[in-house]
C-alpha cells in the first residue's frame, strides 16, 4: 500500500459524500498517482465500514468489467469487484429518482444466490454452479462519482466500482438444466431495444465471474458466505437513461425484470 490510513479515510468520506450528494468530482488518482490496488481496494473497504457503521447492511456483492463489449467501452482489460448496500436494491417495477443520481447508466446482468460458502483459491466454474442456489435476470445501475465517467481502473475501484441501485426479478431457476452460456438477452429502453447479448459475453460464462471474486476475496482470508447474492456481470455495454424512461430486461426462460426512471 501506498497511501496512509488518514488518507484513505478522507478519500472513502470524500467519494461516499459525492455519493450521496449526487455530486461529481475528478478522479482520484488525479491527486494520489500512487495509488495502488490495495489501496483502492482500502478505500472501498472504508465505503462500506462508513455505511455499516450509520446502520446499512450490505446484501451482496457484484462484478464489474466482466463483459468483453464493457472492457472496451471502458478501454480496461481487468475485471473488478464491489459490494452492494441494502438501500441500492429496488423493487422489480419500481422507480427511481434521476435526481439523486449522478449519469446513471443500465446494465443487463444474471443473479446468483448462493447456498453454500465460497471460498478461493482454487474456485472454478463448476464449484460456484454445484454452490448456487438459483439465478434471476438482473438490471444494475451504475453511477460513476467521476466527472463524465472519466476514471481509470483503481479510481473505480475505491468508488465500489460505479455501485449505485439494482432490480432483481423475473423468474428463479435453479442452474442445473440451463446452460448459462446461451442465455439470451433483450433490454429495451421505452419499447425500443437497446441492447442484445448472451450469457457467454461474461468471460465465456457467468459463474467465471464469481469464481474470480471468490478467489480474489480469498487472496484476503475472506469467503462469500451462503445466501449471498451477486451480480455477475454486464452482458452488453451500458445503457444511459434519465428522467421518464421504462427498463425492461428479458432473459431468456429467467422471464423479465423492469425498472422506470421519474
Amino acid at each position: 500500500m501506498k497511501l496512509d490510513k488518514a488518507t484513505i479515510a478522507a478519500l472513502a468520506e470524500h467519494l461516499e459524500s459525492c455519493e450521496l450528494a449526487a455530486r461529481d468530482t475528478t478522479k482520484i488518482t488525479d491527486d494520489h498517482p500512487e495509488m495502488d490496488w490495495d489501496d483502492a481496494y482500502a478505500i472501498q473497504d472504508e465505503i462500506k465500514r462508513r455505511k455499516i457503521a450509520r446502520g446499512c447492511r450490505i446484501v451482496g456483492l457484484k462484478a464489474g468489467l466482466t463483459s468483453h463489449a464493457k472492457m472496451k467501452q471502458m478501454s480496461v482489460d481487468t475485471p473488478v469487484f464491489g459490494f452492494l448496500a441494502d438501500y441500492f436494491s429496488v423493487p422489480e417495477g419500481g422507480e427511481i429518482e434521476i435526481s439523486k443520481l449522478i449519469h446513471p447508466k443500465v446494465e443487463p446482468e444474471i443473479a446468483f444466490v448462493t447456498k453454500a460458502v465460497l471460498k478461493g483459491p482454487g474456485c472454478h466454474i463448476g464449484t460456484v454452479l454445484a454452490a448456487t442456489d438459483f439465478v434471476m435476470p438482473a438490471i444494475e445501475i451504475i453511477d460513476s462519482r467521476y466527472r463524465d465517467f472519466k476514471f481509470d481502473l483503481k479510481s473505480v475501484v475505491a468508488d465500489n466500482c460505479s455501485s449505485s441501485r439494482f432490480v432483481v426479478g423475473g423468474r428463479i431457476r435453479p442452474v442445473e438444466d440451463l446452460d448459462l452460456r446461451t442465455l439470451g438477452i433483450v433490454m429495451e429502453k421505452n419499447g425500443e431495444v437497446v441492447a442484445l447479448g448472451a450469457g457467454a459475453a461474461v468471460l465465456g460464462h457467468p459463474a467465471a465471474a464469481i469464481a474470480m471474486l471468490a478467489n480474489l476475496l480469498g487472496e484476503r482470508g475472506e469467503e462469500i458466505p451462503a445466501g449471498t447474492l451477486i451480480l455477475s456481470g454486464a452482458i452488453t455495454e451500458a445503457v444511459r437513461v434519465k428522467a421518464g424512461d421504462n427498463v425492461t430486461l428479458r432473459v431468456q426462460e429467467l422471464g423479465s425484470v423492469s425498472v422506470r426512471f421519474s
